[in-house]
């Protein structure tokens, strides 16, 4: 119910969706959102009018400096929203979240059948305030992307009952599992754990069939300035931007200590390789080969992918919430309501990170974390 009513108010700790509107106001112009950044519009496409393109809502966008970074589920939405409202943003956030409301019914009803006779595990999701507020909220595609991972596990465990033939579940699970990068990038960290459930040449099979879905998905976006727009927007994600970050924030102190600046254009790609390298580990390390096991170590790779990361907005959390369901462990809960705090670096006058309130979030997790391992120690991490 409450993620209903949600669906008929604009988000307010969120200015996302005033880019979702700009790059789909763009895309119905048969204009590419990834051909050039939002100032070119503004000052200096020749006075050419775009309809809905305007000064006052580029003032609105809160990464009018760089290009978009949305893949191309996302990009849909956008498209299909202000085609039908071209001149409402009520109307067209109405639109976005109502498909991400049919997701969200989506995910509920995939956990039902994955948790059969657990009805607390499930409400652990369902009734999460975070996930409840940033999806159908706050307009965070985490919903679409949670949704197409979760079909894409059920789908890949009907496969196993057939020795991982490549039946029509195999080949269902792979587009799904494209689906869930085309709308949000961070499942393909989760591609090098199947090896070891399906072995090299299933997986093999598994790649090729959700690459060709997700190329087909993206090729309609696909021009001369793509690729390096596209690599642009994720080079500065990790070498510009910062929020809530762990690991970061401390290798930043310590870089002041030695330089007397910040070396996040360094520390940043560091960080990334360092979380890749412990991801890649673990894919070869787990234990158990079953297919049953996967969001269990997709449950820690995106720990570690947020662990090392410079920035960490609420929404991120939504992930962890949802796979540590099938793990012993509940820390992402407790972190998803935590993460609240860190709203508050925007009440400020001027933006300014309160790293008392990261400082508060992060112990309080890492200590019931630490209380939950000795609890489940017999529960290890790889198997």
């Amino acid at each position: 119910m409450l993620r209903f009513i949600l669906l008929f108010a604009l988000p307010n700790l969120s200015d996302d969706i005033y880019r979702f509107i700009w790059d789909g106001r763009l895309i119905n112009q048969g204009i590419n959102p990834f051909e050039y950044l939002p100032s070119y519009y503004i000052n200096e496409y020749q006075g050419i009018p775009i309809n809905g393109i305007n000064p006052t809502l580029f003032d609105q966008l809160n990464s009018s400096e760089y290009f978009t970074i949305y893949p191309p589920i996302a990009q849909g939405v956008f498209a299909v929203a202000t085609w039908l409202f071209p001149n409402s943003i009520w109307g067209s956030s109405l639109v976005m979240k109502t498909f991400l409301f049919g997701c969200e019914c989506g995910t509920i009803y995939l956990l039902a059948k994955l948790f059969k006779n657990q009805l607390s595990t499930i409400l652990w999701y369902v009734l999460n305030p975070l996930i409840i507020l940033e999806i159908c909220g706050n307009l965070h595609f985490e919903g679409a992307m949670v949704f197409f991972l979760l079909l894409a596990f059920y789908w890949l465990k009907k496969c196993e009952k057939v020795a991982l033939s490549i039946n029509k579940w195999f080949v269902l699970s792979a587009i799904a599992f494209a689906c869930s990068v085309a709308a949000k990038l961070l499942p393909l960290m989760f591609l090098p754990f199947l090896i070891r459930p399906m072995g090299w040449k299933r997986s093999f099979q598994y790649y090729m069939i959700g690459g060709v879905a997700l190329i087909l998905m993206f090729l309609p976006l696909v021009s001369g300035g793509f690729f390096s727009n596209f690599g642009d927007s994720l080079d500065l994600y990790f070498r510009r931007f910062e929020f809530n970050a762990s690991l970061y924030y401390i290798f930043r102190w310590i870089g002041f200590q030695v330089s007397g600046y910040n070396q996040i254009a360094s520390i940043g790609p560091m960080l990334a390789l360092g979380a890749l390298s412990g991801i890649l580990y673990l894919s070869f390390q787990a234990k158990n080969n079953k297919i049953i096991k996967l969001p269990n170590y997709w449950f820690w790779a995106i720990c570690l992918y947020l662990l090392c990361t410079t920035t960490v907005h609420p929404w991120y959390t939504a992930l962890p919430v949802v796979l540590c369901l099938f793990t012993n462990f509940r820390f992402p809960i407790l972190w998803s309501g935590l993460i609240f705090l860190t709203y508050i670096n925007y009440s400020y006058d001027e933006y300014h990170a309160n790293l008392c309130m990261v400082a508060i979030e992060y112990s309080l997790v890492i200590v019931f974390f630490i209380w939950e391992l000795k609890n489940y120690h017999k529960n290890r991490i790889l198997e």
